[in-house]
């Protein structure tokens, strides 16, 4: 079966981790952000090995590994009972990053709703970011050159992905509202959605 989940997609420094966070704290919410995927990984294995060639030349990450890599965790984190896949909603965060991973992931999701946190103001982009980069001690992302090139990257590679879903599944939201405004609008969104009131009748 499909697991039901939602997308969180935005910019760099949009705060899709501060709403995955947010969602993956409420019961039958499960927040899986992709940089915590890769970090958990087992690279005794055989996907882990392949992570690492590419990883340790500099290189990218081909979109079938991703999401391969994506899907061996899950299943990992299913078989813990950490993700309760027959009751929980995946929240994705980091992924999919591209169309090409959209479409790989539909053999295993439902996407039913995505969650577009809409900044359209740049230079807001680059302050947040240039805060966290600070906050988190790493100066090298705090350079102008680095946010331009990031803000680009998800312009030409991640944005389309709003194209790939049909118009009635994309809910765009302000994302420079408060966070609590931007997860109410998500939140209510969510409760509105039949899938939601199916699945939130099931017996834990």
């Amino acid at each position: 079966m499909k697991k039901p989940a939602f997308v969180i997609l935005g910019a760099p420094g949009s705060g899709k981790g501060t709403q995955g966070k947010i969602l993956g704290s409420i019961p039958r919410f499960f927040h899986c952000a992709c940089g915590d995927v890769f970090r958990a990984l087992d690279t005794r294995t055989a996907l882990g090995r392949q992570f690492v060639e590419y990883s340790s030349r500099g290189e990218l990450v081909p979109d079938e590994l991703t999401v391969d890599l994506w899907k061996a965790q899950l299943d990992n984190l299913a078989d813990s009972h950490t993700y309760k896949p027959d009751i929980d909603f995946l929240i994705l965060d980091g992924i999919p990053r591209n169309v090409r991973q959209a479409e790989l992931l539909d053999r295993y999701v439902d996407v039913h709703q995505i969650f577009h946190l809409s900044c359209p103001a740049r230079d807001e982009l680059a302050r947040r970011m240039r805060k966290r980069a600070l906050k988190d001690n790493r100066m090298d992302d705090a350079s102008d050159k680095v946010i331009d090139q990031r803000i680009a990257t998800y312009e030409a590679e991640t944005k389309p992905i709003l194209a790939y879903y049909p118009p009635d599944r994309v809910t765009t939201i302000d994302a420079t509202q408060p966070p609590v405004k931007v997860i109410s609008e998500i939140i209510d969104r969510i409760v509105s959605l039949p899938v939601y009131g199916v699945m939130s009748r099931q017996i834990v």
